[in-house]
């Protein structure tokens, strides 16, 4: 299980944690859940139908979507 804690603008709330399971389904919860184990950190930009992600793991990330969003996030990655 994946855990995903992010704060920020754009989201359903300011702060929320996303779960996803080993099934590929996901679940959205307001605020923190705990207990939380820190892998990697997050910012990320979506302007348009582009996002930009600059991971501490993965490094910098450029992709394109299919919706039209607004979002600045720093996020958490974690189980």
């Amino acid at each position: 299980m994946k855990k995903y804690i992010e704060i920020g603008i754009g989201n359903t709330w300011l702060v929320r944690t996303e779960i996803e399971h080993e099934d590929g389904t996901e679940r959205e919860i307001k605020g923190m859940i705990r207990p939380f184990r820190l892998k990697s950190v997050y910012f990320r930009v979506w302007i348009g139908k582009k996002v930009m992600v600059i991971d501490l793991r993965e490094g910098i990330k450029l992709q394109a979507k299919n919706r039209n969003k607004f979002k600045i996030i720093i996020g958490f990655y974690g189980s």
